[in-house]
């Protein structure tokens, strides 16, 4: 029996309110500021992940994984390096689509926290 957190059918998981555990980013990351994030997996059953990612006030650099996402609070701009594409604004409401291996700077001017679904 696997022990990995599953989602209980017809239960609420409060995606906004759940406290999130948060750690710096890592120093060769950073591009400004001090930021932190914070994630916790909801649910997982192999074949896919759902969960809540959170990242403070700060830039960062990050290599994106297959995943889609909803912005449930926060702002933020995405600037995609690789492969070159026009930055995004984000907001509540905002669904994304990130493929693996993009190459990214987030730019985070309000605490952003998102759910995301990944493969």
């Amino acid at each position: 029996m696997s022990d990995a957190p599953r989602l209980h059918p017809g239960v609420i998981a409060d995606a906004a309110t759940v406290e999130l555990a948060h750690v710096p980013v890592e120093a060769d990351q950073v591009v400004a500021g001090s930021p932190t994030t914070g994630h916790l997996v909801l649910d997982d059953d192999g074949g896919r992940t759902v969960g809540v990612w959170e990242m403070s006030v700060g830039a960062m650099r990050d290599v994106e994984a297959d995943e889609v996402f909803v912005v449930l609070a926060g702002a933020a701009t995405v600037e995609f390096e690789h492969p070159h594409a026009s930055p995004i604004v984000l907001r509540p409401g905002s669904v994304v689509r990130l493929e693996s291996g993009m190459r990214t700077i987030w730019t985070v001017r309000q605490t952003l926290r998102k759910v995301y679904v990944s493969p």
